[in-house]
């Protein structure tokens, strides 16, 4: 128990919660309860406006560290060293049969290529040799399209699978253009989690996400989606990018699901520009609509999905390290760009300041300082040192409060910081892409907290 920490309050379709971060409890509240007056001052609890029954509730709760508990995480954020390489993004292709005006790729990447499979098996060793002893290792096929690098894809497998001492798990995301019987078949039985990239209802997929000629794309892809998803028996999702075109994204998500999709992953598009599809603070009352719109609708049954936003494990979660780091960026995940460039993860790929490397010889290249730099750096990039995250400044002056979200965001993405401010380890907690973050987190906490009951 102590007086420094904090909770966050807040009511959702007529639900109240009340969120103590520091211990990860979620307390669901009634309205009387959730209006209480709370304060601490030299580690006493005050509280006014409620039953003196709440006022006990209440008081059971701080003594018992459940309520304004304490931050005590940073000692280990201090203490984290690198860890061995886990898992790989291979951009097999830097090519595309599509031209989605929302592709992060096409501002860094210069030239169409596919990666060789030379190249891809040393990055294999790569990750192998430098694996520690995990024995569960990942690969993800990304691009561009990767189903357009097939051979390389399928040789890559099978190149892997031949290293005895070590499991992989592969996944893919596809935008479905290549898709056909075979390589469903093959994907059902190599690919752990697939990922089909559609954005919802067809006016809005065919208004962003094009082929090279012009027409839309939906038509093209729904019918071997449908067979691809409803003939796996590994995970398998539906992604889609939410834009200013499409601020009522709730309609996509119902969309999808009545087309018979249930596992679905709307993102909020990331774009730091003019373009006018980019989402502006403007914007953030309706896309919170559409957010609380979704949370009843899941809540009350009328909407059988598995959103993904709102996937927020109340139980136990990530270890404390993966709490503050987040992902493995540049530490245990890295991306290998098609000509065997590695990368802190895919949004680094195609910016040089963010080389870390060459394979098959990664170490060995005049980039062999930067790279461990990286990977330090990356390993000591937590929600301690962003300035958004833990109220204190680059220097460790305090700047504000703690961000409540901290501890299940983890500081968000570090490439979007980098692209915002220019710095992975500043952030803002009133920005756009926090605020949206907060809201779907507040709405997967709620959802999962009444679950419990």
């Amino acid at each position: 128990m102590n007086g420094k920490g904090e909770i966050h309050k807040y009511e959702l379709g007529g639900d109240y919660f009340i969120v103590d971060p520091a211990s990860g409890c979620v307390h669901i509240a009634d309205e009387s309860a959730f209006h209480a007056q709370l304060t601490v001052d030299n580690g006493q609890l005050t509280v006014n406006g409620c039953s003196d029954e709440c006022e006990r509730e209440f008081r059971e709760l701080f003594e018992a560290g459940l309520l304004f508990s304490q931050d005590d995480c940073e000692q280990y954020a201090e203490t984290s060293v690198e860890a061995p390489l886990k898992a790989l993004c291979l951009h097999v292709s830097h090519d595309c049969n599509l031209k989605c005006k929302y592709c992060f790729a096409d501002s860094v990447v210069q030239e169409k290529s596919i990666m060789s499979v030379e190249t891809a098996k040393a990055a294999i060793d790569f990750m192998v040799e430098n694996s520690g002893d995990r024995v569960d290792l990942e690969a993800d096929f990304f691009g561009g399209e990767p189903l357009m690098a097939w051979d390389t894809v399928v040789a890559t497998v099978e190149y892997a699978r031949s290293i005895e001492h070590k499991n992989f798990r592969f996944t893919m995301t596809t935008n479905g253009l290549l898709l056909d019987d075979e390589k469903i078949a093959y994907i059902n039985k190599e690919m752990s989690n697939c990922v089909l990239s559609l954005d919802g209802r067809k006016s809005v997929n065919d208004r962003i996400r094009p082929t090279k000629s012009g027409a839309g794309s939906f038509d093209l892809v729904i019918d071997r989606f449908k067979q691809l998803y409803h003939s796996r028996a590994g995970e398998c999702y539906v992604r889609g990018t939410f834009t200013a075109y499409n601020l009522d994204f709730a309609e996509d998500v119902i969309e999808l699901a009545r087309l018979g999709f249930r596992n679905i992953s709307i993102e909020p598009v990331t774009c730091y520009n003019d373009a006018d599809y980019a989402i502006k603070p403007e914007h953030l009352p309706q896309i919170f609509e559409n957010y609380e719109r979704l949370y009843e609708l899941i809540r009350d049954g009328q909407l059988d999905v598995n959103f993904f936003h709102f996937n927020v494990d109340l139980s136990g979660g990530p270890c404390v390290i993966r709490r503050l780091r987040g992902c493995g960026c540049g530490n245990d995940y890295m991306a290998v760009s098609p000509d065997g460039k590695f990368y802190p993860c895919h949004r680094f790929v195609g910016d040089e300041r963010w080389n870390m490397g060459e394979s098959p010889v990664l170490w060995d290249t005049p980039f062999c300082e930067r790279g461990h730099g990286i990977k330090e750096y990356f390993t000591k990039t937590h929600i301690y040192s962003k300035s958004g995250c833990s109220g204190k400044s680059a220097e460790g002056g305090k700047t504000g409060s703690a961000c409540w979200a901290r501890f299940y965001c983890s500081g968000g993405c570090n490439a979007s910081s980098y692209e915002c401010f220019g710095d992975c380890r500043v952030t803002d907690s009133d920005s756009v892409e926090c605020l949206m973050m907060k809201k779907r987190l507040e709405c997967g906490i709620g959802l999962n907290a009444l679950k419990s009951l």
